[in-house]
């Protein structure tokens, strides 16, 4: 069994920061891509971005140049610093990894967390 925990969400004002964290636990042999979706109010659940074992990330246009995701592989953790944040950005968010068992892949989700941006 693979874990995901997510921390972090709240609610904060427009313009301001806020940093998820996720932490992976569990029968991992490899974990290779990480990183986190969301979804808001009414909304369907959308990627915001991910990272690569070897660090390389991509990033959906609405979040580029205020999100950075990071990861520590030895860890299992991944984590989303967001900044200037802006009330569309208001979604529960899940981290997610696919995790390598027994030579097969498999996506492990988070439970979620929210976070709520104020005009």
């Amino acid at each position: 069994q693979v874990q995901l925990v997510e921390s972090g969400g709240g609610l904060v004002q427009a313009g301001a920061s806020l940093r998820l964290s996720c932490a992976a636990s569990g029968s991992i042999f490899s974990i290779n891509d990480m990183g986190w979706y969301r979804q808001g109010p009414g909304k369907q659940r959308e990627l915001v971005g991910s990272i690569t074992t070897a660090g390389s990330t991509n990033y959906a246009d609405s979040v580029k140049g205020r999100f950075t995701i990071s990861r520590d592989n030895a860890k299992y953790t991944v984590s989303l610093q967001m900044g200037s944040l802006k009330p569309e950005d208001t979604a529960v968010y899940y981290c997610y990894a696919i995790v390598g068992i027994d030579r097969r892949n498999y996506v492990y989700w988070g439970q979620g967390t929210q976070v709520t941006v104020s005009s």
